[in-house]
């Protein structure tokens, strides 16, 4: 069994959720957002949600999940210590991402990214490991969103720890979808 991962530095931060935000807003070191294309015709429609040749072996899913949000509700904020997710938000309804770059050796750290996707920007986002990250469906109907990490859940025959820093438990958490 894994030891349970421990939060990189955010405890001395919680203070700081009620002053001034200390993330900057701007890309994130790692994140991949690219548009998704749906092909219609009158059968309906299709989309490819990834591709290996159009991905690096280190985010090559290893499974896939799908889950279904009604309109207002957050998933997250968490974070991952060795999982990267392979998000796909192609509708029903609208969402908004963020993502703050909580890894000290990156040289995007402490940068806030959002993105609003969905049925009206179908899109997938990579989120590296050590990128915590959250949504909230803000449209008005359940959304669907499609992930699939690069690493099984709770590891081969769900026999390790699940790989995920909670930070939607701390109350005083630092990584807020509020502006």
């Amino acid at each position: 069994m894994q030891p349970k991962p421990k939060p990189s530095s955010t405890a001395s931060l919680s203070s700081a959720a009620s002053s001034a935000s200390p993330f900057t807003r701007g890309k994130i070191q790692g994140v991949v957002v690219r548009d998704l294309r749906k092909f219609v015709d009158e059968r309906g429609w299709l989309a490819e949600l990834f591709r290996h040749d159009e991905l690096d072996a280190e985010f090559h899913p290893r499974m896939n999940y799908v889950s279904a949000s009604m309109p207002g509700v957050q998933r997250g904020p968490h974070e991952h210590v060795d999982q990267a997710d392979l998000f796909c938000f192609i509708g029903p309804s609208n969402f908004k991402m963020r993502m703050w770059d909580n890894r000290p050796d990156s040289e995007t750290y402490r940068h806030v990214m959002t993105l609003f996707v969905g049925e009206d920007s179908a899109k997938s986002v990579i989120v590296p490991k050590g990128v915590a990250h959250a949504y909230r469906n803000i449209g008005h109907v359940p959304g669907i969103v499609i992930n699939c990490p690069n690493r099984l859940f709770m590891g081969e025959g769900r026999r390790e720890e699940v790989d995920e820093i909670r930070h939607e438990d701390d109350p005083a958490t630092i990584f807020t979808m509020e502006d």
